[in-house]
């Protein structure tokens, strides 16, 4: 455990070191608006809640790039109890078998939203993974593959889900097809692992969000904040990019 949290400072010694350079550059930015009132989680990207909200592109490949790129984009919004996110992909070569929490959803087709709600220790951060079909994995990382808490499955349940793809597809679709995942996390969950800057007017968080497939005949893994390394990785909370709630 010491040889962890010394590692922790170091690490954020260095995130702390580098954030000047890192803000002078083209970081990633989304702002995140206020919902009016809480939504319905029905996993309708056109709805009226979303109409106005402006999406994050998810457009940074890493590793070799796929022959089909899919076209995946984010939409997010807090209240006061929740944060809500809506994705939208435009894909191909689409495959799911995974239908148990916390299983391998990222070998499947899946989006995944990384991110650290403490915005006193950006480096410590929560990876929620969910493939098409609605599955959900859910860890909070105290160092990025060494040392992280599993949530139980009781508290994962705690995420209202929504999916406009069966749970399990298999055999893979070949031809294109456009699916959407909805999903709306409450803050009290966060909070039993983490200190969490509830979102208001002008709070901070670090994150990222991503698309992958891993066993496909279409592999690929795509970020919306670049991360500079030349084998696919998403656990570099050093590379997450801003959001910022409005």
């Amino acid at each position: 455990m010491k040889k962890s949290i010394i590692l922790l400072i170091i690490l954020t010694f260095i995130f702390t070191s580098l954030s000047t350079k890192t803000e002078a550059q083209d970081v990633s930015v989304y702002r995140v608006a206020m919902a009016k009132k809480p939504m319905k989680i029905d996993a309708k990207w056109d709805k009226k809640e979303w109409k106005k909200v402006v999406p994050a592109d998810i457009v940074n490949y890493m590793g070799k790039v796929p022959e089909f790129k899919p076209e995946a984009q984010v939409k997010m919004m807090y209240d006061k109890d929740n944060i809500y996110l809506i994705f939208r992909v435009k894909d191909r070569n689409v495959r799911c078998i995974t239908n148990k929490i916390n299983g391998p959803v990222w070998q499947d087709s899946a989006v995944e939203f990384f991110f650290a709600p403490d915005g006193a220790s950006p480096l410590l951060y929560f990876n929620l993974e969910t493939n098409c079909g609605g599955t959900p994995l859910l860890h909070y990382n105290v160092i990025p593959r060494r040392e992280s808490k599993r949530l139980t499955e009781e508290e994962i349940k705690q995420i209202e889900i929504a999916h406009s793809l069966p749970e399990i597809t298999d055999p893979e679709i070949k031809e294109p097809v456009t699916w959407t995942l909805e999903y709306r996390i409450p803050l009290s969950l966060l909070e039993k692992y983490s200190k969490v800057s509830r979102p208001a007017k002008g709070v901070e968080w670090r994150a990222n969000f991503y698309k992958i497939a891993e066993n496909s005949s279409n592999p690929h893994y795509i970020t919306w904040s670049k991360i500079d390394k030349p084998k696919p990785d998403f656990h570099v909370p050093q590379s997450f990019g801003k959001l910022i709630f409005e």
